[in-house]
């Protein structure tokens, strides 16, 4: 399997808009970080399987934002092998610390950001009641935003 991270220039971003709504179901959301983040196509196999967002916090804290994957590339382990590769590269550039959320309701998604070694620092509540139509998963209403970190050492 060859896997591979290509960055996305600005002026084509939006020709990514409909991944990045697989993990962010708001597009007013992904349209107020997008622009601002560093959008990475993934490529398995020379074949488009999904994007990366990451952005900066600070001169050593990122964020990643967005991460989605084609539904036939999940559960495969990709999804842990993309983001080695990402911070790899970002840990090179000086990068110390990696912050991502997601939903309360996103049970998936809490156990693969910890299998992926994030750790919970913090919970956002009421994050999610801005967005303009409720987001329910597993049965369970999106309300809080969990925060994770992982140190690069």
């Amino acid at each position: 399997m060859k896997l591979s991270l290509t960055i996305v220039a600005s002026e084509d971003k939006d020709e990514y808009l409909p991944l990045l709504l697989i993990a962010d179901e708001s597009e007013k959301a992904v349209k107020q970080y997008f622009a601002d983040g560093d959008l990475f196509s993934i490529h398995i196999n020379d074949e488009l399987s999904g994007v990366i967002l990451f952005t900066t916090i600070d001169v050593s804290t990122i964020e990643l934002k967005n991460f989605a994957l084609l539904k036939a590339y999940r559960g495969k382990g990709l999804g842990k092998k993309v983001i080695q590769t990402a911070l790899s590269d970002y840990k090179e550039m000086g990068v110390k610390q990696v912050l991502v959320g997601t939903a309360n309701s996103s049970i998936g998604n809490i156990a693969f950001y910890q299998k992926a070694g994030f750790r919970m620092k913090e919970i956002k509540r009421d994050f999610f009641l801005d967005y303009p139509e409720p987001i329910i998963e597993n049965g369970i209403r999106a309300l809080d935003m969990l925060m994770f970190q992982k140190e690069l050492d």
